[in-house]
């Protein structure tokens, strides 16, 4: 299982477990299969209508691929090009076909096969950022999906709300505690489950797609920059420092932006420093 995964849902999990502990004298209280199959049955109904039923039958997928610990093998992609282009440039094409069958990576076989072929760098440069962006378009709408669910949670959550409200009206007159209880509890929960559901189901869910998806960008340009480089016959130690480089920049980027303004806020000021310093009137 993805670690940030499995430490997200340890955390939610005993960060409810205590609060409910704490506030209720009896927190199988807060355990209402009524709310919450308004809730899921709603919001599933719902995106039903919305999506095509293929595109729905994803969300399973989805979920796994969230939960599973998936790695980018971005090491071995650059060896795979360095060495490739090795081979490129001593001119044996037996070798670099027999190289090739061993590349895992898809995105990287089709673009070094197109330079084999001898396919002009500008149509491979061409047809290896419409497959990017078509695998980003992809993504996103699948991230997407999960997005519409979140809205529609606290939606059915309401409704569940208003339900409860209802009959809690015609329930008042007579008197019944428990049947007035009963609503409440329905009335209260529904919104609950809706608003737990899509803050720490789905919206977690979909921002963690995305950020898979600019991972896997990042790495697929990266193959584009080492691609482009071996069609120009660049020599391998400077393909493999120019893509050791492009992949430690996004790093810095993506992953640490915060670090790297501070690094260059720090760097701006002593510039500043230094110019105030040799300005003849600061003095």
């Amino acid at each position: 299982m993805n670690p940030s995964t499995f430490i997200g849902i340890i955390a939610s999990v005993g960060l409810l477990a205590i609060v409910l502990f704490f506030s209720a004298d009896n927190a199988a209280l807060f355990l209402h299969l009524p709310s919450l199959g308004i809730v899921l049955v709603g919001t599933l109904a719902a995106t039903f209508i919305s999506y095509p039923l293929t595109e729905v039958l994803r969300i399973f997928r989805l979920i796994g691929t969230v939960l599973r610990n998936e790695r980018l093998y971005t090491d071995q992609d650059i060896d795979d090009l360095v060495n490739i282009s090795r081979l490129w440039m001593k001119g044996d094409i037996r070798a670099v076909e027999s190289a090739l069958e061993q590349v895992s990576n898809p995105f990287l076989k089709t673009g070094v096969q197109l330079v084999i072929d001898m396919t002009p760098e500008d149509d491979i440069i061409e047809l290896l950022q419409w497959r990017i962006s078509r695998l980003r378009a992809k993504e996103h709408a699948e991230a997407q999906l999960f997005r519409v669910m979140a809205n529609f949670a606290p939606a059915f959550g309401m409704v569940g709300t208003l339900i409860g409200l209802v009959n809690l009206m015609f329930l008042l007159g007579d008197g019944d505690m428990t049947a007035i209880g009963q609503q409440m509890g329905l009335a209260l929960m529904t919104t609950f489950y809706g608003v737990l559901l899509a803050n720490l189901v789905f919206k977690p869910v979909a921002v963690k797609l995305e950020r898979r998806t600019e991972q896997r960008v990042v790495v697929m340009n990266m193959v584009l920059q080492g691609i482009s480089m071996m069609c120009k016959k660049r020599s391998p130690s400077l393909m493999r420092e120019t893509l050791n480089s492009f992949v430690a920049f996004h790093e810095d980027e993506i992953n640490d932006p915060t670090e790297r303004r501070a690094q260059i806020d720090s760097r701006t000021g002593v510039a500043s420093g230094r110019q105030a310093g040799s300005d003849p009137e600061s003095a």
